[in-house]
């Protein structure tokens, strides 16, 4: 069950980006650095970058880590916890971290990159994985 651990801290960077970007916004159309119009339907008014940034940071957390959310709830259910797992979804979430701090600070694109890329091969590690202990090799 230990698996679950790095599920919630997924859960935590992600609602960290989601409520970093309500203050932002938030800001932005008190301080008129966006008109409020542009919430309505994200365009017809210029989004400062700083706000794109993040928002599109936020979609990106739902879009891989859905993966890892799903392979996680398959190995509690499949009752396939293991230390090789364990840690591979954790190196997983720590890779997510130091890509959304990349991400939301310097923004080095060769660097977010790079974390990214090995976020995803962790990711496919992960389930190779479970897929060989189901099948019955591992």
């Amino acid at each position: 069950m230990e698996i679950i651990y790095p599920l919630f801290a997924m859960f935590a960077l992600t609602a960290f980006v989601a409520f970093r970007m309500g203050f932002l916004r938030y800001n932005a159309v008190k301080n008129r650095k966006i008109d409020p119009r542009f919430f309505k339907l994200y365009q017809n008014h210029e989004e400062p970058d700083y706000l794109r940034v993040i928002s599109r940071h936020q979609i990106n957390l739902f879009e891989a880590p859905v993966l890892f959310y799903a392979v996680c709830i398959l190995i509690v259910v499949t009752n396939q916890t293991s230390l090789l797992l364990l840690s591979l979804a954790w190196l997983y979430v720590a890779l997510r971290y130091i890509h959304s701090f990349i991400h939301l600070t310097s923004n080095n694109v060769l660097y977010r990159f790079k974390i990214f890329a090995v976020s995803w091969l962790v990711l496919i590690g992960i389930w190779a994985v479970l897929a060989i202990r189901l099948i019955g090799y591992g």
